[in-house]
């Protein structure tokens, strides 16, 4: 929803309907790479309930070939989105994390935004994997070596202490760009006006995986994430924007 501002403790927001949608770190992934490369493979857990059953639906419709093991009840989130644009978000409910996975070893690229521990070990049979630091304690569980590890650098829960086996660790910083190995990036310029910061850093990863995945060399893959973070800024929701190819 749209509010005249995120409240402090103790005080009232005036907020309104904006948009509702299927979403999430992993949909949103899924959604920006059907956009680049034509069609992903999303393999998620979805509750048994009609929330499921309308995100399953909707995923479709936005190009996603969907795989869901259906368990639990949906995880639900509200987004508040203040007059500059910037969203925070609020989750209800457990988070529901994929357990199985069919083999990956004709993948080119996997990105692994939630599962357990044995579905990322899974992962590693294909030729490039990349995960986000927001599931570190799984990640380190599952001791395989990432390719990318890709999160932001302001955010305190996705935050990185070095544990891990990763090829390239990329911290984002919004406007200000990024570290890629430590050696800073610079940002995209916006195509038009900021609307909505939802989407735009999850946009960034799956379009980095999608770059790395194809071959692309470092800078060419950043510029082209950039891109992607900040076409999302623009729209209404985490998918009116997202960059297309």
């Amino acid at each position: 929803m749209l509010v005249d501002r995120v409240p402090a403790a103790g005080q009232i927001a005036n907020g309104m309907p904006d948009w509702s949608e299927p979403a999430g770190g992993g949909g949103v992934a899924a959604v920006q790479i059907a956009k680049l490369a034509g069609a992903c493979d999303f393999y998620t857990a979805l509750g048994e309930d009609e929330l499921g059953s309308r995100s399953l639906e909707r995923f479709r419709e936005l190009g996603v070939d969907i795989h869901a093991e259906w368990f639990g009840t949906t995880r639900r989130a509200f987004v508040q989105v203040d007059a500059h644009g910037e969203r925070t978000i609020t989750t209800v409910g457990a988070k529901l994390r994929p357990r199985v996975l069919p083999p990956m070893e004709h993948y080119d690229a996997v990105f692994f935004v939630a599962g357990e521990a044995e579905t990322l070990r899974a992962t590693r049979a294909a030729r490039f994997v990349s995960a986000t630091p927001r599931e570190l304690p799984f990640l380190r569980e599952a001791g395989v070596r990432l390719d990318l590890l890709v999160g932001s650098g302001t955010d305190p829960g996705e935050t990185y202490d070095g544990s891990l086996d990763v090829g390239l660790v990329v911290e984002t910083e919004g406007s200000a760009g990024g570290l890629a190995n430590g050696a800073r990036f610079e940002p995209a310029a916006l195509p038009g006006p900021v609307v909505d910061t939802y989407g735009a850093g999850d946009s960034f990863a799956a379009t980095l995986t999608f770059a790395l995945g194809r071959g692309d060399a470092p800078d060419e893959a950043l510029a082209l994430a950039s891109r992607a973070g900040a076409a999302v800024i623009t729209g209404r929701g985490p998918y009116t924007a997202q960059l297309r190819l």
